[in-house]
């Protein structure tokens, strides 16, 4: 007699397949957006990275409004062209200057005009005699215009910076500013000009230009002077 025997089978469930989690991969690919977006943005860190990107530059400005008109009763006599170089340099009090401290070697050029005002002069500061071939005139003593850069010939030579003051640039809207040597450069051409004799030139140059103006008139003698 024929014993069959049973074996129970116990259906085989397939494992679980862990569940992926999200959050790694998004945090991920965020992080790897901001920093796509800063590199974008200071893509001048990296030469040739503006150009990968398509990044393209449209002036969008707006018409020049004119806000004033000056008469200019003056005769500019001379101008002084002048170029400084500027070394500025700006420690911290505790720290070396590879962590914290700036130094910027910039060459500024400018001019300086000197010129002699014409629209205040009255009635006593001319003075011509009764058959007109004489005349006198009294004039103030030249003044010296504000010292003006000229941005396509001042430049800066080398900058160096901290680590701190390079992050500082880094997330800055105006990285390394020149301000700071602008206005040196400016001071130094203003002092440099009042030392030059610039004055001096535009008073001589006032004089011949008066003097050729009235003898064409038919003065024979002419007479300039300032105070």
């Amino acid at each position: 007699m024929e014993t069959s025997s049973r074996t129970s089978e116990q259906p085989v469930t397939p494992p679980r397949r862990g569940r992926m989690r999200w959050w790694p991969l998004g945090a991920g690919g965020l992080a790897l957006l901001v920093a796509l977006v800063v590199v974008v943005g200071r893509s001048s860190l990296l030469p040739g990275l503006g150009g990968l990107f398509g990044e393209d530059t449209r002036d969008r400005s707006g018409p020049a409004l004119l806000k004033s008109i000056q008469d200019m009763h003056r005769y500019e006599g001379a101008v002084g062209n002048f170029q400084v170089v500027v070394d500025l340099e700006k420690d911290a009090a505790f720290l070396p200057d590879a962590i914290r401290g700036t130094r910027t070697l910039y060459v500024g050029a400018g001019a300086v005009s000197g010129y002699v005002e014409l629209g205040g002069l009255g009635e006593k500061s001319v003075t011509v005699n009764d058959d007109r071939t004489e005349a006198s005139i009294r004039l103030p003593h030249a003044t010296l215009g504000p010292a003006a850069l000229d941005p396509d010939h001042s430049y800066a030579v080398s900058k160096q910076r901290g680590l701190l003051d390079r992050l500082g640039d880094f997330f800055s809207d105006n990285p390394a500013g020149e301000q700071a040597v602008q206005r040196l450069a400016v001071q130094h051409i203003t002092e440099a000009a009042r030392d030059s004799g610039l004055a001096a030139r535009a008073e001589q140059n006032t004089t011949a230009m008066l003097e050729g103006l009235l003898r064409s008139l038919g003065f024979r003698k002419v007479s300039i002077s300032y105070g």
